[in-house]
């Protein structure tokens, strides 16, 4: 019997979601706008909206915003 080489099939390093770099800028000290987090995704800003929402309600994570002058509402994880 020949015995054959096994071929690897370690996976290529994932790249992150969409969802964990709106995390990683609402966790960023100065948090993120939607403008920003529709521009890191491509997303629309009723799906921006609508993962907020999803991240506070289902995610677990204390999502917060305030105004900040020049910025407009800005977006974070409670810390």
């Amino acid at each position: 019997m020949i015995a054959m080489a096994s071929k690897s099939k370690a996976r290529p390093a994932a790249r992150p979601t969409k969802r964990a770099r709106v995390v990683e800028m609402l966790r960023r000290a100065r948090g993120a706008t939607i403008g920003e987090l529709i521009e890191a995704t491509g997303w629309q800003a009723h799906s921006v909206r609508g993962a907020l929402s999803t991240l506070k309600n289902r995610g677990g994570l204390d999502v917060g915003s305030e105004v900040v002058d020049g910025r407009g509402r800005v977006y974070r994880v409670a810390q």
